[in-house]
């Protein structure tokens, strides 16, 4: 009994290390998160949901590059290389719609790599809209269609010189005659022009001069002007048809006026779609993030 006892001892003190070492690893394992289902799915829904907003704001970028390369230049434009800048930003705006979409497709995997390469064309996208438009910041007389830039071309003679030849060539004048020959002076005074027609085919409106036909003009010795708000356009106006008012400053900003408002309009543009898709690629990020957080 003696020895029973002595071998009973040993296996004893060789089961109790075991079963403290297997409460020791069961004391070990890391606590699993509580993972809510519903929480889990709405967060994905939502991302989703963005994921197809942005693709779908990057559709107008897309849109506008068939619209900037197939639009017709202005008359003329082409003495401003301008339709060289048109193909410029038409391929950036290519490269803007697949870097956006790439980054949709890659968010996944590369969040914060996705979120930069995205956001340095979608700033210059946004800037150079405000350049467009005409922000005092970000403009420069350097910058071709910006209202600085335009309003420095104005004042060059030797281009507008080119200019003016290229507009009497166009026939805008010879067109606003052969349409109003059968008008009023009153009738042709409610005829809606464009700022071409009524800069360049007749003279101011302030001028004492009287109207025959639509580019031609008889001086009205019972008009008064008063000599601080004389215009000295008056002066430059001519009854010749290859003269017309085509060295007024009207002209000048007429014409400036048709050409500047296509890249306003692109300008606005560029500065919605660039805020647009800059929100909802930042809205995206942000839920991702959380996606992975509660994953």
């Amino acid at each position: 009994m003696a020895d029973d006892k002595a071998d009973g001892n040993p296996a004893e003190e060789v089961q109790v290390p075991i079963i403290e070492e297997n409460e020791h690893k069961q004391a070990e394992v890391p606590p699993r998160k509580n993972i809510i289902p519903g929480k889990f799915f709405q967060v994905k829904r939502v991302s989703g949901l963005l994921s197809v907003v942005s693709f779908v704001f990057s559709l107008p970028v897309l849109s506008s590059v068939i619209w900037l390369l197939y639009m017709k230049s202005y008359d003329c434009e082409w003495l401003f290389k301008l339709p060289s800048l048109q193909i410029g930003i038409s391929i950036g705006l290519i490269c803007v719609f697949f870097i956006c979409n790439a980054a949709l497709f890659l968010r996944a995997r590369m969040q914060m790599v996705g979120i930069v390469v995205v956001m340095v064309p979608l700033t210059v996208m946004f800037t150079i809209g405000l350049a467009f438009l005409g922000a005092n910041s970000m403009e420069n007389r350097r910058i071709p269609a910006t209202p600085l830039w335009f309003e420095m071309k104005i004042h060059d003679n030797e281009l507008w010189s080119n200019i003016k030849e290229c507009i009497y060539d166009t026939g805008v004048c010879r067109d606003l005659a052969l349409t109003s020959t059968k008008l009023k002076s009153y009738d042709f005074s409610m005829k809606k022009l464009s700022s071409v027609e009524s800069g360049c085919c007749r003279p101011p409106a302030d001028c004492p001069l009287q109207y025959v036909n639509a580019t031609f003009w008889e001086k009205n010795d019972q008009m008064q002007t008063d000599s601080d708000t004389y215009n000295p356009d008056c002066d430059l106006w001519k009854n010749d048809r290859d003269a017309l008012c085509y060295d007024c400053l009207t002209c000048r900003q007429g014409y400036m006026k048709a050409l500047r408002s296509k890249w306003l309009k692109l300008g606005a543009f560029l500065v919605c779609m660039a805020l647009l898709l800059i929100s909802s690629h930042l809205s995206l990020f942000l839920v991702t993030m959380w996606e992975l957080h509660i994953s």
